[in-house]
């Protein structure tokens, strides 16, 4: 390989804007722009924002409701 040519590098991670402003992702915080953002979207799993739906407990214990 020549030795003046730099090396084609392939990035790990494509570039995404952050979810929660739609900057250009940092290396640092991916998939985030910033500490604040990343952040904010911990808080909102915290304080139970963000929610998997699931089943409700009736259907689980496979009593008739």
């Amino acid at each position: 390989m020549d030795q003046h040519q730099p090396e084609k590098v392939t990035p790990l991670r494509p570039k995404r804007p952050c979810p929660e402003c739609g900057k250009p992702s940092q290396r640092a915080f991916y998939p985030f722009c910033s500490k604040r953002c990343k952040d904010v979207d911990l808080n909102r799993w915290l304080s139970g924002s963000y929610a998997i739906p699931g089943r409700s407990i009736d259907e689980e214990d496979g009593d008739p409701a």
